[in-house]
C-alpha cells in the first residue's frame, strides 16, 4: 500500500470521526427498541424448526434527554462526514488513488488516538459525560 502524508487536520477530523461512532454506538446499545412508548408483544407459538419464541418487552421510549443526546451524536457523525470526505487533501491524489488514500486515513486514525489532543468531554460515553 502507499504511504500517504495526511494533514493534521484530517487525521484529527477522522480521529473525531471514530469516537463519535463509538460514542453513538455505545449509546444506541442502551436505547429503548422504540424512541415512543409502544406496547410490547409475545408470539403465542415457537418459531418451526427451533425453541425460538419472538417476544419483545414494553418499550417506555427514549426520554427527551435520549433524544437529544442521539440527535446530537447524529449531527456531529454527519458534519465530520463531511468534513473527512470533501477535505481538499483528496484533490492532490491521484485517479484511482482516493479510495485507497481513504482506506489508508481509516486504519492509521484509530493507531493515533494515544496521540490525539485533549478530548473536549462533549461527544464522550454517556457515563463518562455523567460523571
Amino acid at each position: 500500500m502507499a504511504e500517504y502524508d495526511f494533514p493534521q487536520d484530517l487525521r484529527d477530523a477522522q480521529l473525531r470521526l471514530h469516537q463519535v461512532t463509538a460514542a453513538y454506538n455505545q449509546l444506541c446499545r442502551t436505547l429503548p427498541w422504540s424512541v415512543e412508548p409502544a406496547p410490547g408483544w409475545a408470539a403465542g407459538e415457537k418459531q418451526p424448526y427451533t425453541d425460538y419464541t419472538s417476544t419483545k418487552p414494553d418499550s417506555p421510549g427514549y426520554t427527551d434527554h435520549q433524544k437529544s443526546e442521539v440527535a446530537r451524536l447524529r449531527a456531529a457523525l454527519l458534519e465530520l462526514s463531511v468534513t473527512v470526505s470533501t477535505h481538499p487533501y483528496w484533490s492532490t491524489l491521484g485517479p484511482g488513488t482516493v479510495v485507497e488514500g481513504r482506506m489508508a486515513l481509516k486504519q492509521t486514525a484509530p493507531a493515533s488516538a494515544g496521540a490525539a489532543g485533549p478530548d473536549d468531554g462533549a461527544l464522550g460515553s454517556p457515563a463518562a459525560r455523567a460523571a
